[in-house]
């Protein structure tokens, strides 16, 4: 099956921050369409972990290897160091307990690599202010009684929870509503204000 030519912007990101040749463990994968873009592009040795049995199927019709399993209680279950980059992308949030996650991801992998939509956006403060109502935007499309996102975050709460497991960060990158990277000398509130989604590599 073809890589879909319209990936999700921040696959891009992710993609350019692995090394050729790694060995990848995408927990959350989906329907495999970043594993996938991963094996073509970079060679890796990738393998995928995913809570819906629809993301296994479609992951496995692409050839890949992924099981199903829970992010947040089943990668004790993997050793330590099995893997130079453990990705999650766009599912800390829909997690029960995110620390420990990333706490698991960081055992795990040598470096591990997170992307997540940011609730600190200015859009979504002004939804919140404006209309009193939970705000639904491109990176947050459900609403409030049906979304799969239980643990809203912000730039800044990531970036305190890295410091809280002993995490080091070893680049971030934050995106705008187009998939354009902002400056890259910022602080950290400035892209919490006008990022909508951001990517972190990280290394215990």
């Amino acid at each position: 099956m073809s890589i879909n030519v319209h990936p999700r912007v921040d696959f891009a990101v992710i993609a350019s921050l692995v090394e050729p040749g790694s060995r990848v463990l995408d927990v959350g994968c989906g329907d495999g369409e970043l594993l996938e873009l991963l094996q073509t592009t970079k060679d890796v040795d990738g393998r995928g972990v995913e809570l819906s049995q629809k993301g296994v199927n479609d992951s496995v019709a692409r050839g890949l290897s992924v099981i199903q399993g829970d992010a947040d209680s089943d990668l004790k279950y993997y050793p330590d160091g099995g893997f130079d980059y453990v990705i999650l992308s766009q599912t800390l949030q829909a997690t029960r307990n995110p620390k420990n996650v990333l706490t698991e991801l960081l055992r795990i992998g040598e470096k591990a690599i997170v992307s997540f939509p940011n609730f600190g956006h200015w859009r979504v403060r002004a939804s919140l202010a404006l209309n009193g109502r939970m705000p639904v935007t491109k990176d947050l499309p459900y609403s409030w009684y049906d979304t799969p996102n239980i643990h809203f975050c912000t730039i800044n709460d990531f970036v305190d929870m890295t410091k809280e497991v002993g995490a080091q960060v070893e680049s971030a990158v934050a995106l705008n509503a187009l998939g354009e990277r902002l400056g890259f000398n910022m602080p950290w509130g400035f892209w919490n204000l006008f990022g909508q989604q951001a990517v972190f590599l990280l290394k215990s």
